[in-house]
């Protein structure tokens, strides 16, 4: 006969601290908003595909609401971050899996964006830079490791840094925001649930509440989502604080290469009215630089006048403007 174990002896040999930890993150999660199931649809694999599209397109279509009502919390971190940046600071994003590389995005984009250092806006992820690409297992569950990150980028009070979690509890970014809070950085949460962990932890808590995902439990969909439209806010709102757009556009990119160039170019067109080869000159004269080659169409002013002008300016366009008109 088959060796069969009873029930009892099974249960026997489970590791009791183990079988309690399970059991209350089992607890935990049922009470999340964004691990519901939400069983009005039906069974999605029976639908008809451009069903699929309409519903999933229906349910995406939550995600600027849930913004819209943090919108107050969201303009205080942008205004928070844009000081700590006037301070020399940076802005910092920790997250784990999918909330960790929205992060590891948004820092990315912004030096080509916006011309900033590489090192003013940061990614950090649980599991280091190959979990951008590929799954690192229990990283979100060390505590320890963003605050040892952080630690190595010498934060202090200047800085500002923003926890990403769709859940609202990982381990990881709790610990690398209660590491910030004691230096005195500035920190700001964005979780998917109210109430968050997160959320108590930070100074100014996003807690953008989509509700149960189209997958069930599949936080890259609607958080994922949130949350890049949300770290998309405050960089670029920070940005444009700082003076890094005019009347809507990039004014800070620098012409890198041919597309940037054709861009660059287009932009001072644009914005100036100068004529191609006037526009040409005048961005080859800023070595690159749109913003002062516009100033310099504006001002009629040489590079070597205009640019104390913008760097006494803040880099302010508009105010460097008034200051040579």
């Amino acid at each position: 006969m088959p060796n069969e174990t009873a029930p009892n002896e099974t249960a026997s040999n489970e590791n009791p601290t183990d079988a309690a930890r399970l059991a209350a993150l089992i607890g935990e999660l049922s009470h999340l908003s964004t691990e519901q199931a939400d069983t009005s649809r039906g069974d999605l694999d029976l639908l008809p595909t451009l069903d699929l599209v309409r519903a999933m397109n229906a349910e995406d279509r939550r995600v600027p609401e849930a913004i819209a009502a943090q919108a107050e919390r969201i303009a205080e971190a942008v205004d928070g971050i844009t000081d700590r940046f006037r301070r020399g600071g940076r802005l910092i994003y920790i997250g784990a899996g999918t909330a960790g590389r929205v992060g590891v995005l948004d820092a990315s984009e912004c030096p080509p964006t916006f011309g900033t250092d590489p090192g003013m806006v940061v990614g950090l992820i649980a599991g280091g830079e190959v979990a951008i690409r590929d799954a690192v297992e229990n990283a979100e569950d060390d505590d320890r490791a963003a605050a040892e990150s952080l630690r190595g980028l010498g934060l202090d009070e200047s800085d500002t840094v923003v926890g990403i979690s769709a859940s609202g509890r990982t381990p990881y970014v709790l610990g690398g925001l209660a590491y910030a809070r004691e230096v005195g950085a500035f920190t700001v949460a964005i979780a998917a649930n109210a109430g968050s962990a997160i959320g108590a932890a930070a100074d100014v808590p996003i807690e953008v509440v989509v509700g149960p995902e189209f997958v069930t439990g599949s936080t890259r969909l609607k958080a994922g989502t949130a949350q890049k439209l949300v770290v998309n806010m405050l960089s670029t709102l920070s940005m444009i604080r700082l003076g890094k757009t005019y009347r809507g556009v990039m004014v800070d990119l620098q012409a890198t290469n041919e597309k940037l160039r054709a861009r660059s170019v287009r932009t001072l067109i644009q914005l100036s009215g100068a004529a191609q080869d006037d526009a040409v000159r005048a961005l080859t004269e800023a070595g690159g630089s749109v913003k002062l080659a516009l100033l310099m169409l504006f001002s009629g002013a040489s590079a070597e006048v205009a640019a104390p002008a913008l760097a006494a300016s803040h880099g302010i366009l508009r105010d460097a403007i008034a200051a040579l008109g």
